[in-house]
């Protein structure tokens, strides 16, 4: 009895001191664990100095370079429709064709007019020739005392009054030869054409409508080059005064000679370049913004008026510009950081001042030097003062 309680206290010291040193040989085994492990991997690019092109985008929206609305000359029923909506269409072409009886009859008419009236001219010009033979007979008889004075005043009378009614005669010619010119006219108007080449649109008004002088029939628009107009704020309108190829001029275009990039709703780039028409005369006092004028050639007609598009144009050449990929950027509070990595994989956090954007970089104003590592992926592990394995990935150009 006396000697078990001594036994259990043996075991209980024996037990406790196997415990300590499991437990110190765990923790020696943990801490080295964490002495081997190798350091977080995290991707850098390059700081790279090179020159760049900065470019400016503005939304554009398409229009025709010509736009003409067809409407007729002449007031009739429409008896005719010749062209296919939306089909090309040339100048000249037939569009619509009005019920020419009424303008033929007109004309026959007016012909017939021109016709009598040349017949009174022949008349006037027979009568002045008869008292033109009158005076030439009796001029000598008078100045012979052989008749009366009178009777050769009556002949000069008579044909001054010829030579009067033949000129009436010719004037009422004239006139009825204008009726006819008129008349042909607005029969010619009665076949409606195209004034332009280009797209033509849908037909406002149907077969046996009543078309005056103020219907639109149609629309037709020459779409080759189509003109592309997009707002440009009075920044950039400044700045591109400075640009281009008559950049010394202060009655010049802005970027007049700089080649445009028109970017298609769908994101596709337009295959063609354009170039600036001309700019408006104010700014919109509301938008701060001046309508600018551009021209893009469109073989195919493939862009049509309506459409939407974004326009690029270079706007500044920066040289020996500091480059960072947008991915090394971290913003927080209005302060641009990025986490650098020294020559001993130590990490930085380096505060930088931004500028403009050159494609998928940041031009880097101010905070950092050309060769400089910069954290591009593994940001969690790029903590201030922590130790990490740089893995370097090739750098972008930066290109849009």
């Amino acid at each position: 009895m006396l000697r078990s309680p001594r036994l259990r206290l043996g075991l209980l010291l024996l037990s406790g001191g196997l415990l300590l040193i499991a437990s110190g040989c765990g923790g020696k085994s943990q801490g080295n664990t964490q002495a081997n492990a190798a350091p977080p991997t995290v991707q850098v690019a390059v700081v790279e100095r090179r020159d760049v092109s900065l470019t400016s985008e503005w939304i554009a929206t398409m229009d025709g370079y010509i736009n003409a609305e067809i409407q007729p000359h002449v007031t009739g029923y429409l008896i005719r429709q010749e062209y296919r909506e939306g089909s090309f269409v040339r100048k000249g072409e037939v569009l619509f064709e009005i019920d020419p009886r009424p303008f033929q009859a007109a004309l026959d008419q007016t012909q017939g007019q021109l016709a009598q009236n040349q017949a009174q001219v022949n008349q006037a010009q027979a009568q002045l020739a008869k008292t033109a033979q009158d005076v030439a007979r009796d001029t000598p008889l008078a100045q012979a005392k052989a008749i009366a004075q009178s009777q050769l005043d009556n002949d000069l009378q008579a044909k001054a009054g010829a030579e009067a009614a033949v000129a009436a005669a010719q004037a009422a010619v004239a006139a009825a030869q204008a009726s006819v010119e008129q008349a042909q006219l607005n029969l010619s108007f009665t076949k409606i054409v195209s004034l332009v080449d280009g797209i033509a649109g849908i037909a406002k008004a149907q077969i046996g409508d009543l078309v005056t002088t103020s219907s639109v029939l149609t629309s037709v628009s020459q779409v080759n080059p189509i003109k592309v107009y997009f707002p440009m704020s009075e920044q950039d309108y400044l700045r591109a005064q400075k640009i281009g190829t008559n950049a010394a001029s202060v009655q010049s275009t802005p970027l007049k000679g700089v080649p445009l990039t028109l970017v298609l709703a769908n994101g596709e780039i337009y295959p063609h370049t354009g170039e600036v028409l001309w700019t408006d005369r104010q700014v919109d006092a509301s938008t701060g913004t001046i309508r600018v004028a551009a021209a893009f050639p469109n073989q195919g007609n493939i862009l049509r008026p309506g459409e939407y598009g974004r326009v690029r144009a270079v706007t500044e050449e920066r040289h020996g510009a500091l480059l960072v990929p947008q991915s090394a950027v971290t913003e927080m509070q209005g302060v641009y950081q990025v986490a650098v990595v020294s020559g001993d994989n130590k990490v930085r956090i380096q505060n930088v001042q931004i500028g403009s954007q050159s494609g998928s970089d940041w031009i880097v104003n101010q905070g950092l030097q050309a060769g400089d590592r910069v954290v591009v992926g593994g940001m969690q592990n790029a903590r201030q003062g922590a130790t990490v394995n740089p893995m370097l990935v090739a750098a972008t150009k930066g290109e849009r």
